[in-house]
């Protein structure tokens, strides 16, 4: 395993993230999102999740009409003919929109979360992990991204999780080949989200129930390491291992076992100014962050 990016389009939000809306763009059945589902909820938090019916990678922040199914689901989890939104018969919460990311991340908000929260919104949404890296201007493309800024436009706290390793594969290999790859790197991009999302609550607890990030911004992502989205000599960062240049996520991703945290506008998707960084620092120090080797 060689690195994970992390992307987190953010809101702010005055409660720990309990309730959580999960969604992707690699759609509802993959190994990847099944395992995320898991380990949140293992972890105590309530979850649902809302995530394409089919693979839908590429499409940023493309939106459309949901519509009845003229083909099966991915890896045959419900047959042609099928509604457009619809859900797993044995567990409720697995839920699948025939749209796209942005489409079934905005179902989850609107129409499960009241559903399964008390009538509350969610406290957080968490968009992936995605299968293969979403890396400097590739997150514009990114329906893992797109659907993580679509919370943050809707005033919802949000992460997009991007990670090297893994692979398009079904839920089921999860304990049909426990050992493969895919299950590992599954394994272990949900275990760093939940420790994120715990550091993110511990940090809002910490600070008598403030916001979980700051409004307006959006953060793009094991040791953690603060970063940008895109190499910028005329921009001054927040000042983090002795320079006010951070270094870029690719460099992270490149340099062994590092997790990358950048910080990136919910509209623009592209990097904040120093003073946004310099307030997601804050309440990321808990993970803790660290610097790349010299």
């Amino acid at each position: 395993m060689r690195a994970l990016a992390l992307s987190l389009p953010l809101l702010c939000t005055y409660v720990a993230a309990t309730n959580i809306v999960i969604t992707d763009d690699d759609g509802w059945a993959t190994a990847q999102i099944r395992q995320q589902f898991d380990t949140l909820s293992n972890a105590g938090h309530n979850v649902v999740l809302s995530a394409p019916a089919l693979n839908q990678s590429g499409k940023s922040s493309l939106s459309t009409t949901p519509k009845p199914l003229t083909e099966p689901c991915e890896f045959n989890t419900c047959p042609s003919g099928s509604p457009a939104m619809g859900f797993n018969s044995s567990n409720p919460r697995l839920n699948y929109v025939n749209g796209y990311p942005v489409d079934a991340a905005r179902y989850g908000i609107q129409t499960l979360a009241p559903k399964y929260f008390d009538g509350a919104k969610p406290d957080f949404v968490v968009s992936g992990p995605n299968v293969g890296t979403n890396l400097g201007l590739v997150v514009l493309l990114s329906g893992t991204v797109g659907a993580a800024c679509e919370a943050a436009r809707s005033g919802i706290p949000a992460a997009a999780f991007s990670g090297v390793s893994g692979a398009q594969v079904s839920y089921t290999t999860l304990t049909s080949t426990p050992n493969a790859t895919s299950s590992i790197a599954a394994r272990i991009y949900s275990d760093l989200t939940a420790t994120f999302v715990r550091t993110l609550a511990s940090a809002a607890k910490a600070r008598g129930g403030d916001a979980l990030l700051p409004p307006g911004s959006c953060a793009t992502s094991y040791q953690w390491v603060f970063s940008r989205l895109v190499w910028n000599i005329f921009e001054t960062d927040v000042e983090s291992c002795g320079s006010d240049h951070l270094p870029t996520e690719s460099s992270v991703v490149g340099a062994g076992c590092y997790a990358s945290v950048s910080v990136i506008n919910a509209q623009s998707k592209l990097d904040v100014n120093a003073t946004l960084q310099a307030q997601v620092m804050e309440r990321l120090e808990g993970l803790p962050l660290t610097c790349l080797p010299k």
